[in-house]
């Protein structure tokens, strides 16, 4: 087999581990909604993620100011949508109207979370010591919500140029972590 060089502005198409969702964050005028898939997993107990969000987004300088937001994860079923939210900014459109989403109230932060979504993550910036040089926020999740009637959702994983994965099939083999 021969291999051939790749792009390296086509690395993250091949790395995109987790679903792509919609982060609610908030400010004293409005509420927003944008779409994202740079996350990563950095602990479990209490959950701790890692995010990429661009200064470029009108969210970037709500989560920087007030420290909060809400990862909404949502169903394929919900893909015009999330791509909607993406393809349009905050600073000029009220995403929950145009795209017929819900706002509900979290427990513990000011940011509301997205009724349509299957999984509610509330989070709390914990660090943002390379948000302003990398873009990079480190979040612990401090109440998660899920729709317990979605028993086996399917999700959006984005590997670029607005083409997306569906995640499929549930494989199980042995493992020995808990």
């Amino acid at each position: 087999m021969k291999k051939r060089p790749l792009p390296l502005s086509k690395v993250y198409c091949h790395l995109e581990p987790g679903p792509v969702v919609m982060v609610t964050t908030a400010n004293k005028q409005k509420a927003n909604i944008m779409t994202m898939s740079w996350l990563t997993m950095m602990d479990f107990e209490p959950p701790v993620i890692g995010c990429v969000m661009s200064n470029r987004n009108y969210s970037f300088n709500n989560l920087l100011k007030t420290k909060q937001c809400v990862i909404n994860i949502p169903t394929v079923a919900m893909a015009k949508a999330v791509v909607g939210v993406g393809n349009c900014s905050g600073a000029k459109v009220d995403k929950f109207k145009k795209f017929h989403l819900t706002p509900i109230p979290a427990s513990s932060i000011q940011v509301p979370m997205i009724d349509e979504c299957y999984l509610n993550l509330e989070c709390r910036v914990i660090d943002a010591k390379l948000a302003n040089k990398y873009n990079f926020f480190v979040l612990e999740v401090v109440k998660a919500w899920i729709n317990p009637q979605k028993k086996t959702p399917k999700t959006i994983h984005h590997i670029g140029k607005g083409r997306f994965i569906v995640d499929g099939k549930i494989i199980k083999l042995a493992s020995k972590m808990k």
